[in-house]
């Protein structure tokens, strides 16, 4: 992890159990005899992540509808500092800086939106195309006082767009955030989900394996999974490249990284590929500019 993220360490189960009494249901012990979740529970994962946006970042509630996609906290938290990095060494900016982002698919959850609120007070815009997804974020935003100042969620009406429609003319972003559909299809995405799963029953590591199974179609897959969709954010992002100072996203698979780096070059890009490991799990990042 990041060294500046708290969770690095593990968690405070006492501390987030005070915040949210129904996290203490799904807390185990490991083979270490530390306290720990089961990751391979959608409920676990959930508590966790609500106990951790209620505790450590002063959310006064959230909720998630059933059936859509449960982030990661540390994860996510990971990406951003991660990007903050960057910015500030590239664009030679103080650490206090106050940046604006725009989260391409932010979902039911917002999470990106929320955590460069109320982590770094960023303003943060978030483009959704799903109507239910929205009204829950909104919702969640609305439940803290002031947040609603630093959060824009708005709607992607059309789904061939992903900046189209939502950076509007003139308006600049310090940076864009993507969080991608993986798998090009539902038995993809089930198959990795299985081995994840495997993979965890034989860690035994209190840390946070960033999982979770829970999410709408759209939220996991997608025709030509995350190659195909980061392809697209690539070819769009040409369109608004002076509104934008760093576009960026999540790539899951090493593999994918030789299709974008491809297109990168084809649109005359610059960019840089960062690595992140969270405990058993490693990504990266694939940030551009022009």
């Amino acid at each position: 992890m990041h060294k500046n993220n708290p969770y690095k360490e593990g968690y405070n189960f006492k501390e987030l159990v005070k915040n949210n009494p129904e996290l203490s249901t799904y807390i185990v012990f490991n083979k270490l005899n530390r306290e720990t979740i089961d990751f391979g529970s959608n409920e676990a994962i959930y508590q966790l992540n609500r106990s951790l946006l209620l505790s450590n970042f002063n959310l006064a509630e959230y909720h998630l509808p059933k059936g859509y996609l449960i982030p990661g906290i540390p994860g996510r938290l990971d990406y951003l500092l991660n990007l903050k990095g960057f910015i500030n060494k590239k664009f030679n900016y103080s650490n206090e800086k106050k940046l604006r982002g725009l989260d391409i698919g932010s979902g039911a959850n917002a999470i990106y939106c929320i955590l460069g609120a109320q982590h770094f007070n960023w303003h943060m815009v978030g483009s959704e195309f799903d109507l239910k997804a929205i009204e829950f974020s909104k919702k969640n935003i609305n439940f803290t006082k002031n947040l609603p100042e630093k959060i824009n969620i708005r709607r992607q009406t059309n789904k061939s767009y992903l900046f189209k429609g939502i950076i509007n003319e003139d308006e600049l972003f310090d940076f864009t955030v993507c969080n991608p559909p993986f798998h090009n299809s539902i038995q993809e995405a089930s198959k990795s989900a299985l081995l994840k799963i495997n993979n965890l029953k034989k860690s035994d590591s209190n840390k946070e394996i960033s999982l979770n199974f829970a999410g709408q179609a759209n939220e996991l897959w997608c025709n030509g999974g995350e190659k195909l969709f980061i392809k697209r954010l690539i070819k769009e992002s040409v369109f608004f490249k002076n509104q934008v100072k760093v576009f960026s996203s999540l790539v899951s698979k090493v593999n994918s990284l030789i299709t974008i780096k491809t297109q990168l070059k084809k649109v005359n890009a610059k960019f840089t590929v960062l690595q992140m490991n969270q405990g058993n799990k490693k990504s990266r990042l694939i940030l551009w500019w022009f």
